[in-house]
Formats: C-alpha cells, sequence, structure tokens
C-alpha cells in the first residue's frame, strides 16, 4: 500500500523542516512507499521557502499545494486526498507536535481495518484546559452520536477509497470528527491505539481559537442534522470497493 502524507503548514518556519524530515525518515525505518503533500495555507514567513528547498532534495517524496490565503485544517485535509497518489492517507500537521513513528507503527493493522484512530496517552504534554475541553468534546460527541471513541481529533490513518466515498467534506476543525462519525456508524472497521505527542516547542496552536471553536460548533450542528434527520448513517449501505470492511463482511456470506 502507498502512503500519503497530508501536511498542513501555517506559518511554520520552526517546525516543517522537522516535520518533514521526521517523516522521511519513517518511510526508510518502516519501508514504506509514501509521498507528502505539504500545503501551505497561506503562510506569510518562510515555509514555502523551506517547503521548495526540501522538495529540490526530494523531488520523488514531496509536493506542495498553494494557498494564497488560509483555508483553514479541514480545506488543507480535502485538498490532499484529492491529490493523493496514495491508498492510505494520513493528515500531519507542519507544526512537529506529532511523531510519525507512533502512527506507523500500527500502519499493519490495515491489513485488517479501514481506520486507524490514535489517542494521546501522554496528557500530560498538554495543559489542563486542553486537556478539559478534549474530555467536555469527547463526552459531547460520544452522548450525542452513541460512540466509545477516546479521541477524534488525532493522525488518523484512513483507506483513500473510504474518503472518496462520502457525501459531504466538513473544511473546519471539525473535519475529523465528522469523517470517523460517519464512517463507523455505517459499520467501518477501525482499531482505537495508544499515541504519544511532542511538547509543542515554537508556535501556538492554531486549534484554539473563537473562529476554530465557532466552525466547531458550525460543523457538529451539521453533523447532528445529517445523523438525525436525513438519516446519514444509513444513506448508503455499501461499503467502498476494496476495503477491509468490504472483504471482511464477504468472506462472512
Amino acid at each position: 500500500m502507498v502512503v500519503t502524507i497530508i501536511m498542513p503548514a501555517l506559518n511554520e518556519e520552526a517546525n516543517i523542516l522537522f516535520a518533514i524530515d521526521n517523516t522521511l525518515k519513517v518511510f526508510k525505518d518502516c519501508n514504506i512507499d509514501g509521498e507528502i503533500i505539504v500545503i501551505n495555507d497561506g503562510s506569510k514567513d518562510k515555509t514555502g521557502e523551506i517547503i521548495k528547498k526540501q522538495i529540490s532534495q526530494h523531488p520523488d517524496k514531496i509536493r506542495i499545494i498553494n494557498h494564497n490565503v488560509p483555508q483553514g485544517i479541514g480545506a488543507c485535509f480535502w485538498d490532499g486526498v484529492k491529490n493523493a497518489k496514495g491508498d492510505i492517507v494520513c493528515m500531519l500537521p507542519g507544526d512537529n507536535e506529532n511523531d510519525p513513528w507512533e502512527i506507523f507503527r500500527y500502519y499493519k493493522l490495515l491489513e485488517h481495518v479501514d481506520i486507524v484512530i490514535p489517542f494521546i496517552f501522554n496528557k500530560e504534554a498538554r495543559s489542563l484546559f486542553r486537556n478539559a475541553l478534549s474530555f467536555v468534546y469527547r463526552f459531547i460527541i460520544n452522548s450525542t452520536f452513541a460512540v466509545y471513541l477516546n479521541y477524534t481529533n488525532g493522525t488518523v490513518l484512513y483507506r483513500k477509497s473510504l474518503l472518496k466515498e462520502l457525501d459531504y467534506r466538513s473544511n473546519s476543525f471539525f473535519f475529523q470528527t465528522d469523517i470517523l462519525i460517519r464512517a463507523v456508524k455505517k459499520g467501518y472497521l477501525f482499531a482505537e491505539v495508544p499515541y504519544k505527542i511532542n511538547k509543542r516547542k515554537d508556535g501556538v496552536s492554531k486549534a484554539i481559537s473563537f473562529p476554530s471553536l465557532f466552525q466547531v460548533m458550525k460543523g457538529y450542528l451539521h453533523l447532528v442534522r445529517d445523523f438525525y434527520l436525513k438519516n446519514a448513517k444509513n444513506s448508503n449501505l455499501r461499503f467502498s470497493k476494496g476495503s477491509a470492511t468490504a472483504t471482511r463482511r464477504q468472506n462472512k456470506q
């Protein structure tokens, strides 16, 4: 399976080089046929220059998509999916908070499931406020949609064919939760795995801001509407061709 890493970056000149290098190292260490699509989301610093230099050194492994103005992490993700050559896609932010080795240690689980969902076990790496906010968010999502997910905003490994068939695509910070709820409630097989994050060394996370929280609220209400009024979970009972879910269900028949 070929892997595409989608790497959104907004003013990450202090972190993007390390994020790219660490990902390339994991490709080599794990013998993974992979590529990195860096989404330069309207950066005003030297992020774009650093990416272009990396491309000149690894033209077969790195590509860039430039946004003239910031479009948000959800839009970056879907731009990456649209242009991905891989069978598997995963988002690793350009802030280098996430160690790619942590998710790719579970790469082979995709032989049995279509989604690998990481959850953070070293919560001390984040502030008390961030952890409290995550707890409340997780409680609301699990209670609303009758699921038992430990985390919905991490570096999830997806089978691309699953993403291609989705009828709706959120462009906000809610996009990961939206994908997971729709896929899990439909019946796609998934695995949750423990994951360790790094402490952010430079810059400030864009996830905790009033615009981001407002977008999350809008995304949540949209999903509630689709789930309870449009019955999104039963809109299409077919599973994407080549998915582990489809294969395993067929083998049972």
